[in-house]
């Protein structure tokens, strides 16, 4: 479908001051995102009508308004990344009997969203609202490894922020950077009991439409159970479910 050169102009501002630390002159969003000037001012216009952006004129700078709020509460109320997870979640314990979730990054942890427990395995440590350190878990590290490394740097700058469970885990900046070189390198995350003795997981990030990891898919499993065969072909099964529902969060199919 051909876009509409206004509606996506308009998209590009919204999403540069979503990104900023405070608020940006005029000129700045004209010079980033290559925009006419006329245009520039005349969408800013619009927006501030709307509601979407506030002109602070002493200043001379611009910022999101209360209906760029507004839409964020509406997102977290309809919690859409649930609902589109919920389905393929489900398939996923369906087919490998294994109890799976759905994560997101939350500063240095990861928050679970969803838990799908299969058939007659033990419940888990990765309820519903559970918070971990990201760098334990498969979770976090899928969504670590897609994130750009300045990111992960400033997140994790020296030893003190790292947590560990059970004595295991990364306890530096450099530990960190060589488990997450693996997981680009395989394309998805382990862990082998760095969360809970005896359980392993693997798990895949989740993309939007900028590639940005909004979510990561994870299977847990007891370890003595699962042989390497079997981890890849779960692993193989995860990266497949982390990959439909990037399709499905960014509008490109189910």
């Amino acid at each position: 479908m051909p876009q509409v050169p206004a509606a996506a102009q308009t998209l590009a501002i919204l999403r540069f001051l979503a990104r900023q630390a405070g608020p940006v002159p005029a000129g700045t969003i004209t010079r980033e995102l290559h925009l006419p000037r006329s245009t520039t001012y005349h969408l800013l216009a619009t927006l501030q009508a709307e509601g979407f952006v506030v002109h602070l004129p002493e200043d001379r700078r611009y910022a999101l308004g209360i209906g760029a709020y507004e839409l964020g509460s509406g997102y977290t109320r309809q919690a859409p990344l649930q609902r589109l997870a919920r389905v393929p979640l489900a398939t996923l314990v369906d087919r490998t009997r294994q109890s799976a979730h759905l994560a997101v990054l939350h500063g240095r942890d990861v928050v679970y969203v969803i838990e799908e427990r299969a058939p007659g395995r033990p419940p888990l440590i990765t309820d519903v609202d559970v918070r971990l350190p990201a760098p334990l878990t498969a979770s976090g590290r899928a969504m670590l490894a897609a994130l750009p490394a300045q990111q992960v740097r400033a997140l994790f700058p020296d030893p003190s922020a790292f947590v560990l469970r059970n004595e295991r885990g990364p306890q530096s900046p450099s530990a960190l950077r060589a488990l997450l070189v693996g997981v680009r390198r395989d394309g998805y995350a382990v862990e082998n009991g760095e969360v809970t003795p005896g359980f392993a997981s693997v798990a895949a990030v989740v993309l939007d439409h900028s590639q940005h990891p909004i979510a990561s898919v994870a299977l847990t499993f007891p370890d003595a159970e699962v042989d390497a065969t079997r981890r890849t072909q779960l692993a193989t099964r995860v990266l497949d479910t982390a990959a439909r529902l990037t399709r499905r969060i960014s509008g490109t199919g189910n």
